[in-house]
């Protein structure tokens, strides 16, 4: 069935967007009346058809971001429907009139129109690759074919939401010391290409050789303020050479592998990318997939080449028929801890419940560990801040503690 969109304007006046599907144009605006409104402008949506299903939304469409919370949103509400009784396409369709976003109203209406036609959820999903993660895709799909798509949709919606949780409080952590470094240096670049310049002006008549200290500050002042032009090219020329540098597998494996080995940051890195494997493991476990599927899941969203290594050995080593524990018991990335509850688990034969226990576990430990690095880099910035205040400070003094030694 074609999909509309259209503007009508309510009993109001008030002009109202939407997307209605409908068997024809008229149908459309025949639905679009039922609904209280009269519609002005009524066109078929340009969505073009690839596939089995897959749905293509046009390029300025698929440009623009959805946010995560909103997936969730409607996973969590596409799960409620169906535990409900509800079939998926009426399931779809009542989603598509609760969802605010248009471009995400207009994916669940295709989404939907796909299902309608015959097309697997999987399949219909898996033409939005963008919006559906390769996870969220397989663990659907592990949901249609146990015949328990609800409760896997509310699965992907708690781990979503647990992501979310560590992203944001890693990201409030790290507000007050970003913002106190941005004002800091403000400060430090108004002192010394403004008020030194201004007080070391006594000094530029003077025969007498100036201390070293004072010497560097005129230096790094007189740069700064005649050739602050030069210094922004070669910042932006040293970061497009970083970033260029970092898109090279030897660039990228030399940034992983300083993420994971940097003293406390590594640390954390390494509890989430445990917690971040443990926790997508369980699910995708507690789902149906089978074992190698799913660490071949999981290793695709690890993001870490030193990582993603460890996994493809572990694939290998347990189509050998090796045990889990044993696979990954001699990697330096995955803790003693994890392999001795992943070990107890294997022999319980209660896997899924110890990874989530180990997610949990590590995840606490980061949060923990983000706490003490953020209660460190405070007073650490302060330490820097006031050592290069006192570098100002004595360089300026120095030379007029010597005119007045020369005096006396």
């Amino acid at each position: 069935m074609p999909v509309y969109e259209y503007k009508a304007l309510d009993d109001r006046g008030k002009t109202r967007k939407g997307i209605i599907d409908a068997e024809s144009e008229a149908g459309a605006r025949s639905r679009i009346r039922t609904l209280g409104q009269y519609p002005v402008e009524v066109r078929q949506s340009s969505t073009r058809k690839t596939g089995k299903g897959k749905g293509r939304l046009p390029v300025f469409t698929r440009l623009e971001h959805i946010p995560s919370r909103e997936r969730t949103n409607i996973t969590r509400q596409l799960a409620t429907l169906l535990s409900a009784g509800i079939p998926l396409v009426q399931s779809l369709s009542s989603l598509a009139i609760q969802t605010r976003n248009p471009v995400l109203r207009k994916i669940v209406v295709e989404i939907k129109e796909s299902v309608n036609e015959g097309s697997s959820l999987t399949n219909a999903m898996s033409g939005y690759p963008k919006v559906f993660s390769n996870v969220y895709i397989n663990m659907v799909r592990a949901g249609e074919a146990s015949g328990s798509l609800d409760v896997v949709l509310e699965r992907l919606a708690d781990f979503a939401e647990k992501q979310e949780e560590i992203a944001a409080r890693l990201a409030t952590a790290m507000i007050y010391p970003a913002v106190m470094a941005v004002v800091g240096t403000g400060i430090l670049m108004f002192l010394i290409t403004y008020i030194v310049p201004s007080i070391t002006g006594i000094f530029a008549d003077m025969k007498e050789a100036l201390p070293l200290p004072t010497v560097l500050l005129l230096g790094i002042s007189n740069v700064l303020r005649g050739w602050w032009w030069l210094v922004l090219i070669l910042l932006l020329a040293g970061i497009l050479s970083l970033r260029f540098f970092i898109l090279t597998h030897y660039g990228r494996s030399f940034l992983d592998l300083a993420k994971l080995k940097m003293p406390v940051v590594g640390y954390i890195y390494q509890k989430i990318l445990v917690a971040r494997f443990a926790s997508t493991l369980a699910s995708l476990l507690q789902s149906g997939v089978g074992i190698l599927a799913s660490l071949q899941i999981v290793k695709n969203i690890m993001d870490n080449i030193h990582i993603n290594t460890v996994v493809d050995e572990a694939i290998e080593q347990i189509r050998r028929g090796r045990s889990m524990s044993q696979t990954f018991g001699g990697s330096q990335w995955f803790p003693p801890m994890f392999i001795q509850m992943v070990s107890v688990g294997e022999q319980s034969g209660d896997l899924v419940p110890m990874l989530e226990k180990i997610s949990r576990a590590y995840e606490q430990d980061a949060e923990t560990g983000i706490m003490r690095m953020t209660a460190l880099v405070e007073p650490l910035m302060i330490i820097i801040m006031g050592l290069v205040v006192a570098f100002i400070v004595f360089s300026i003094l120095l030379p007029i503690l010597e005119m007045n030694q020369m005096i006396g």
